[in-house]
């Protein structure tokens, strides 16, 4: 089944021009708003894959959107942007944005972006699932953010050392903690000691 995506952004050729590049390359365009407030109301309804943001549109902005859609685990964003500043990431980044893409943009950046997000996506559901069951909210973020950090070192070396891609270096830690009942933090700790590695 074709990925279903919702595209809001508030210039009319852009907008056309998005989802004609998305369905080139074989997403379906669900929804198409204008205005933020549309673009929350449309994902709501029409529970799409991936949302792509405009960051400037009237109404609420982008990054407004995507951390009401970030609170409530909806679906991965994609953010579209003019700005490429420091300042402008870690925003996006606090808000739950898990790729942009800076215009003007080109097809080949476009399928990039929505693979990472995705990724990324799966990634934090996964995390969110595994600490669950502790009882206390603040227990549970030190966990999460344990266990985040120890991810994100297993992939490092995981990229560097086996040439994998941070999604296909996820699903290795993932399959493994599947296959060993443990959990992720433990098995990422494993590939950091060199205890856990592909075979070549």
């Amino acid at each position: 089944m074709a990925l279903r995506v919702v595209i809001a952004e508030d210039e009319a050729i852009i907008r056309l021009d998005l989802k004609e590049i998305l369905e080139d390359e074989g997403y379906e365009v669900v929804g198409a708003a204008s205005r933020g407030e549309e673009a929350i109301e449309m994902i709501l309804t029409l529970k799409p894959d991936l949302a792509i943001l405009d960051i400037k549109m009237p109404g609420m902005d982008g990054i407004e959107v995507a951390s009401e859609l970030s609170k409530e685990n909806i679906c991965p964003v994609v953010i579209l942007t003019a700005f490429s500043q420091r300042s402008f990431v870690e925003q996006a980044r606090d808000a739950g944005v898990l790729a942009y893409l800076v215009k003007p943009f080109q097809a080949s950046d476009l399928v990039p972006a929505i693979e990472l997000a995705r990724a990324r996506f799966q990634e934090k559901v996964a995390l969110e699932h595994e600490v669950a069951n502790l009882s206390d909210k603040a227990e549970r973020a030190a966990a999460q953010l344990e266990t985040r950090k120890l991810l994100d070192r297993a992939k490092g070396i995981l990229m560097d050392t086996h040439y994998m891609s941070e999604p296909d270096a996820f699903g290795f830690i993932q399959r493994k903690a599947m296959d060993s009942r443990s959990p992720m933090g433990e098995v990422a700790r494993k590939v950091i000691d060199g205890e856990i590695a592909p075979l070549e």
